[in-house]
């Protein structure tokens, strides 16, 4: 496995994450908790020469109200690219619209959801803004409708 080089492209970054996931989910399959597969991503990643936190904590103010740890990003990669993890058998549409809530409080441009507990593996792109999308072959969501 090969590091990225100093500054990975957002895209260079989702499409690491995509394969560190579909390694793991072709070695192990469904049926583990999210937790588990989310340090295994961690791991693949990191093995990968990558920052990433995993259960990132985040904070936010809302008309002059601070919440501490208002919730947790399951994996922050580079401090760039969030990524959901989930293991369920169909993602709900909650999913894509909480992972969309989190780009924006987070100030990010884009974030993968991906599912580990189906039969069939599945990524899904949410975008905050995030334009270039030149090589991408995944699905895109815009965060705005």
């Amino acid at each position: 496995m090969e590091p990225l080089h100093a500054d990975p492209s957002l895209e260079e970054l989702s499409a690491t994450v995509v394969a560190a996931s579909l390694r793991v989910y072709h070695d192990l399959g469904p049926g583990l908790l999210e937790s588990v597969y989310e340090r295994l991503l961690q791991g693949q990643l990191a093995r990968r020469g990558l920052d990433v936190r995993r259960q990132h904590p985040v904070d936010f103010t809302y008309d002059g109200e601070h919440f501490a740890a208002a919730f947790r990003a399951d994996l922050l990669v580079e401090r760039r690219l969030l990524v959901e993890v989930k293991a369920v058998e169909a993602v709900p549409p909650i999913a894509v619209r909480q992972t969309v809530t989190y780009l924006r409080l987070l100030g990010l441009p884009l974030g993968l959801l991906i599912n580990f507990g189906s039969s069939r593996f599945s990524v899904r792109r949410v975008v905050n803004g995030h334009r270039d999308t030149r090589g991408s072959r995944l699905r895109i969501h815009r965060g705005d409708g």
